[in-house]
């Protein structure tokens, strides 16, 4: 894997293509490592051949909310707002999975973005579509109730029973709080929904069904 596989080049012109591949950077990343943190200055554009990586905020309550993910063939939209707006991250970007990346220091964003309508639509097109997901994710968060949400999440992933998260990694992914997941779960598992171990999850008869639903 090198670093002009990314779908992003595949309309570059041979220059610009040679160019990618003297300047910017092949990265190896690590389950925990952290891409960015909240604060830092944006100093180029991750772009993600393989791998996963999240993308999440804290509050001042120090809940946390997992905003998105970057995965195979995926760009950092985080970034490339930080960029446009000349501005640091105000989220932080934790590795997942083993992750093959490619980093694209600002300058040379700049002038791909100016001289190659390819590469300039295909970053366009995943910052739209990020934005489209980010509302999503204010919606879920502004508007429904956190059982519901619960419900809906462990019945989407109702076919990998059982699950091996923790209580505050569920709480991440929802934008809550570990104790309102705790306690949501123990009343799902008293309706015989789920049963629950340490860092475990075993989704019974199909789920939990939110309260709005039963009703």
């Amino acid at each position: 894997m090198t670093i002009t596989d990314h779908p992003a080049f595949s309309a570059l012109e041979p220059s610009l293509r040679v160019r990618v591949a003297k300047e910017a950077h092949l990265l190896k990343l690590s389950p925990g490592q952290r891409v960015f943190r909240a604060g830092d200055a944006c100093a180029g554009l991750p772009m993600v051949l393989q791998g996963s990586v999240r993308v999440q905020m804290t509050g001042c309550s120090g809940n946390e909310i997992l905003l998105y993910r970057i995965g195979d063939a995926d760009v950092c939209t985080l970034s490339i707002g930080c960029l446009m707006a000349g501005s640091g991250y105000r989220a932080e970007a934790i590795v997942e999975t083993p992750t093959t990346a490619v980093f694209l220091p600002a300058g040379l964003v700049d002038d791909l973005l100016a001289a190659s309508a390819g590469f300039r639509r295909h970053v366009m097109a995943a910052y739209g579509l990020r934005l489209d997901t980010l509302m999503l994710v204010i919606e879920e968060v502004a508007f429904r109730r956190m059982d519901e949400r619960l419900a809906d999440w462990l019945v989407r992933h109702a076919g990998e029973s059982p699950l091996k998260i923790t209580h505050q990694e569920l709480a991440v992914e929802l934008g809550t709080a570990r104790e309102v997941v705790s306690r949501l779960l123990k009343d799902f598992e008293r309706e015989g929904r789920v049963r629950l171990g340490r860092g475990r999850i075993e989704i019974l008869n199909g789920g939990p069904v939110s309260r709005t639903r039963q009703s």
